[in-house]
């Protein structure tokens, strides 16, 4: 099937404004390499410390500057479930690398912070700035030049997106992303999502609230709803970083175990020193890029990674915006139904036919690139498999089901839920924003009404406690971009909003602040960008002007007229309670460092060139082979 025209084109328009970037990137990826082993370039004394308190045979293959060594950077910690599992996989890995003469050690660990134990709390205003934090412990772990290859442990919300921009600036190096898996399928969301609105409305007391999250988040493993941590996992997949299908199974069961066998095993073939040199910096590029967009609308994936996306490919020195969603958005249809996009878990979705699925109904519609590099070398085509477990105790992998389990859940391309991705860009007056509208009635994707301000979550949730939000109302929730508070998901207002829909009000949300993969039925403009606080119209917004939300047409507008608007002045509030406390005073950079949401909300610039003039590796000049190209590299490896 011939890629698809507006697939092609993005991808091209990615690639002309991405050139010197990535060109950059690409320079400074090829001169962190060495010949040999990373460890080659340390001194006696640096690699002593380095292997210190190894065991004798490990410490020896450590010596013989021979033997690839692999990095362990992980995200466990016990308090949270998704990442409980790690706790045993460094063994696991340590004990499979030693199967292909090869060592493992754990480099070091990332934290990993969960925004549903932060929801509606002052931590929450840490969430968003813990990426480039894990980004840059990844990069302290990474930082000691022993490793020749790597595994990164993550699954949940900014981990991911953390643990690979910190993976893409030691881009020389071969990485694979190792998941833990989903929790077995406790309630079911729509049950969930009842008691919810219920507590709302005061219908249910808090101690039924909590028996029915308890029994929703149950166990050992990923929420099964799809937001951003199983966002990240299908992403993964289609970005060819994953062995082939093991998002999806859950933790704690010999195939979760073999697939990780697999992965360590890889990791080795892939190192320089193997048999198919791959570094990550070359699997992800602005094929691959693009490839993740598709596979976030396809699914209807979380709304953060407008933001996530864009922040992993700025550290790959790739430049991508919101139109570049919006455009392939108009293209790519709706594969799948999964909660809060419909009633299923991941667990429905992984037994309909799971990732394998999905990747394979796109490459067969022309809609994502099937000739990138993948861990497992180059092509696409080859992670359309799913997993079992061979008579051996090892993985094998089979083609992906030919038909859906469930069309439900998991459709075809040639029969899909809608013929679009369920995500839009809207701009005017207020600025740009994103909408996720795969869970929105169609009845409901165009809303025009008074707007009614709010300078923090607490005071809607006041104002709707205290019964003044019965009416019709554009809710524009201020002052939450990345330099106001760190942007916190508001994901807490869900339940308010939706009982005032259901009660027959038209409602809906502005904010440059966020949302997640949660924000279901209320149309809401997320990530409205420029934030108040770098100039944005928002700030200019008085309550009663009638405010258009217009999904269909792609309009955010205040309609007030031109002097009036003009004539105004900027809202002003006392941000210091969401300054201090909790650690927010620890985040002060970050906060007055951080690039717009259409930029990624992030902290750290584009790739800048380098001296062009330094012989690289080898003695080769720049005038010979341009340093960081495709001939560059095929070069290098072949030699």
């Amino acid at each position: 099937m011939a890629l698809h025209p507006v697939v092609e084109q993005v991808t091209n328009r990615i690639i002309k404004r991405s050139r010197p970037s990535r060109a950059a990137y690409l320079a400074h990826l090829e001169a962190a390499r060495v010949q040999g082993v990373q460890r080659g370039s340390l001194s006696c004394t640096n690699l002593a410390h380095g292997f210190a308190a190894f065991p004798a045979n490990d410490k020896l293959k450590l010596k013989e500057y021979k033997k690839p060594s692999v990095a362990i950077v992980s995200s466990y910690n016990d308090m949270l479930s998704a990442h409980q599992p790690f706790e045993t996989f460094p063994q696991l890995i340590k004990e499979a690398v030693r199967e292909v003469d090869a060592v493992a050690q754990f480099a070091g660990g990332v934290p990993a912070m969960c925004d549903g134990v932060t929801q509606g709390q002052p931590g929450m205003e840490l969430s968003l700035f813990s990426r480039d934090t894990i980004a840059m412990a990844t990069a302290v772990a990474m930082s000691h030049n022993m490793f020749d290859s790597a595994l990164y442990l993550g699954i949940c919300d900014k981990i991911v997106p953390g643990l690979l921009i910190g993976a893409l600036h030691f881009g020389h190096i071969p990485g694979i992303f190792v998941p833990g898996g989903p929790m077995t399928t406790g309630i079911s969301n729509k049950q969930k999502a009842a008691i919810r609105q219920r507590y709302a409305k005061g219908e249910a007391t808090r101690e039924e609230l909590l028996e029915g999250e308890s029994a929703s988040y149950h166990g050992a493993g990923t929420c099964t709803f799809y937001g951003t941590a199983n966002s990240n996992q299908m992403l993964m997949e289609m970005m060819g970083l994953h062995m082939p299908g093991s998002a999806f199974i859950t933790p704690g069961t010999p195939l979760r175990d073999a697939l990780t066998r697999a992965a360590s095993h890889q990791a080795v073939a892939i190192s320089q020193q193997g048999s198919n040199y791959m570094p990550i910096g070359r699997i992800v590029d602005e094929k691959s890029i693009v490839n993740a967009i598709v596979a976030l609308h396809a699914t209807g994936g979380s709304t953060n990674h407008t933001l996530h996306i864009i922040a992993i490919a700025r550290a790959a020195g790739i430049v991508v915006d919101w139109n570049d969603f919006d455009e392939l958005s108009k293209v790519v249809p709706s594969l799948t139904r999964i909660y809060p996009n419909g009633e299923a878990d991941v667990n429905h979705f992984q037994a309909a036919g799971g990732p394998g699925f999905v990747i394979r109904e796109l490459l067969d519609a022309g809609l994502a690139h099937e000739d990138v590099n993948t861990i497992l070398g180059h092509g696409l085509r080859a992670h359309c498999k799913e997993p079992f477990l061979g008579e051996d105790g090892k993985v094998v992998f089979r083609d992906a089901p030919a038909q859906s389990g469930d069309e439900a859940v998991l459709r075809p391309a040639s029969n899909p839920f809608s013929n679009n991705g369920g995500m839009v860009l809207v701009q005017g007056n207020l600025g740009r924003a994103v909408m996720k509208i795969s869970a929105v009635k169609s009845e409901y994707h165009v809303i025009e009404a008074p707007a009614l301000t709010f300078d923090s979550q607490e005071d809607f949730m006041q104002r709707y406690k205290d019964g003044l939000l019965n009416r019709d109302f554009v809710a524009v929730i201020r002052f939450q971009g990345p330099r106001a508070n760190g942007m916190p998901e508001l994901h807490a207002l869900t339940p308010a909003l939706s009982n005032l829909q259901d009660a027959g009000f038209k409602v809906a949300m502005v904010t440059d602040g966020r949302m997640s993969g949660a924000s279901g039925k209320v149309p809401a403009a997320i990530h409205v960008s420029p934030e108040i606080l770098a100039g944005g119209p928002l700030g200019l917004v008085r309550e009663g002007d009638i405010i258009r939300v217009d999904a269909t047409t792609g309009s955010l507008e205040a309609l007030v007229p031109d002097e009036v608007w003009a004539s105004r002045s900027m809202a002003t509030a006392d941000l210091s309670k969401s300054h201090i406390g909790m650690g927010r005073e620890l985040f002060a950079m970050f906060r007055s460092h951080s690039s717009p949401a259409e930029q990624g909300a992030a902290t750290f610039p584009l790739p800048s060139p380098i001296d062009t003039t330094v012989p690289l590796h080898d003695g080769i000049q720049t005038d010979e082979v341009q340093p960081g190209s495709d001939e560059d590299f095929l070069f290098r490896t072949q030699k």
